[in-house]
């Protein structure tokens, strides 16, 4: 190895300068995005963010061990010592060094994924609480509640009463399921992914004779489109997170779609996203638009809901004129 005891600021800053997701794909991990940040398959408590530091949200590992820079992802997960990490950072960017330098081999020992199977919670007698909290907290209408019952995508499950989402594939099969809380009027809701789901499907509704496609955060959201719109006609999906891996499994069982509405939050994330979603897809050749909710609504079951309360009032004000 070329010796040598220190570095210029020069190539430090091009060492920390490489995309850290590619340095993990040459090692052989399987990168993938998730909403803000990128993971890699072989280890999921691993977190990228902007590409060029990284994260491991694990009790296990000491200082030093879960998080820091390029030079230290090189330094725990392919054994280098510090001076050999910057090397290879350098000849990985293409840097020219006076000196040859030729890479040891790297050789990355992967963690199997430890996947849990996956089983869906059994379901509660009746759907009583799941009425109750969709009817009275996020005011869906008893029509659209009862489709998607119908439709086997919710259900009430037995022990906490949560409401149980489900992603099927095209022939009915459940992959994906998560669950919301329906006790949560002081506090921050429950909500928890089924362990074991396989996060390439969603929510979603199909409809082989419509070439149309609207996408959405959440579920709820997805219900409450459904609502304003009277709309049982058209596919539906909701990513459960920003990432569009379920978007890229629906396209690929469903390709009679031409024309994709993204109609996510109005929040900084959700614009974003949408952005760089849209772009991505019509690059692929669909139509797309952006369909989010009324700028004063961050998402559409917050329209629902102020739209609902508006015809209370209205009701409220025609009965005390009379």
């Amino acid at each position: 190895m070329e010796e040598r005891n220190s570095f210029t600021k020069e190539e430090l800053a091009i060492a920390k300068s490489v995309d850290l997701t590619a340095v993990a794909a040459s090692l052989g991990y399987t990168v993938k995005r998730v909403g803000n940040y990128h993971t890699v398959k072989e280890m999921d408590s691993v977190r990228i963010y902007n590409r060029r530091s990284w994260f491991r949200w694990s009790r296990e590992y000491d200082r030093g061990e879960n998080g820091g820079s390029q030079i230290d992802f090189l330094r725990v997960f392919a054994g280098m010592e510090v001076k050999e990490a910057v090397f290879w950072l350098l000849d990985f960017a293409g840097y020219q060094r006076s000196a040859d330098w030729k890479p040891s081999p790297v050789v990355v020992e992967k963690k199997e994924v430890e996947r849990k199977p996956f089983v869906l919670p059994p379901p509660a007698p009746d759907n009583r609480y799941l009425y109750r909290y969709l009817m009275d907290e996020r005011k869906l209408s008893k029509e659209v509640i009862d489709y998607f019952v119908s439709n086997g995508l919710i259900y009430e499950e037995r022990s906490h009463h949560n409401i149980v989402f489900r992603g099927n594939d095209k022939n009915g099969v459940t992959r994906f399921a998560s669950m919301r809380g329906v006790f949560d009027r002081d506090g921050k809701g429950f909500k928890c992914d089924v362990a074991g789901n396989d996060k390439n499907f969603g929510v979603n509704v199909w409809n082989e004779e419509s070439t149309e496609l609207e996408v959405f955060e959440g579920a709820i959201d997805l219900m409450s489109y459904a609502d304003i719109y009277s709309d049982y006609h058209s596919n539906k999906l909701a990513l459960g997170m920003l990432s569009d891996a379920p978007l890229e499994t629906f396209l690929k069982e469903h390709p009679q779609i031409q024309s994709i509405k993204f109609c996510l939050d109005n929040d900084e994330p959700g614009r974003k996203a949408t952005d760089m979603l849209m772009e991505k897809y019509y690059g692929l050749g669909y139509d797309v638009e952006d369909c989010p909710p009324p700028k004063a609504y961050k998402d559409y079951n917050k329209w629902l809901k102020e739209a609902r309360k508006a015809m209370v009032l209205t009701g409220r004000a025609k009965e005390m004129a009379r």
